[in-house]
């Protein structure tokens, strides 16, 4: 009788070990996941847009949007003579001989 019993006790135990914890982790992590979404989308797609007249007074100049096509970006581009070209080696900061 009382090896039937440890028998049951251990099945038990072993649930205790580790089904609990997984239920607890995957019921938590729930709880967690859901505040943690709630703020990214709080502050996530915010965009602080200022007003043109506000970016003249710190000195940016904006194009308007009717100026920027795909096609003028695209004219602009086949103007680039891409066949001559020459690599340069721009000086490393653990260089200590920098030929220039």
């Amino acid at each position: 009788m009382f090896s039937n019993l440890k028998i049951k006790f251990r099945s038990n135990r072993k649930f205790v070990k580790l089904g609990l914890p997984l239920v607890v982790l995957v019921v938590g992590g729930s709880f967690y996941l859901e505040q943690f979404s709630k703020i990214r989308y709080k502050f996530g797609r915010q965009q602080n847009l200022l007003h043109p007249d506000e970016l003249k007074k710190q000195g940016l100049e904006t194009k308007k949007r009717e100026e920027i096509t795909l096609e003028a970006e695209y004219e602009k581009l086949k103007s680039v003579n891409i066949d001559n070209w020459e690599q340069v080696r721009i000086p490393r900061p653990w260089d200590k001989n920098v030929d220039s």
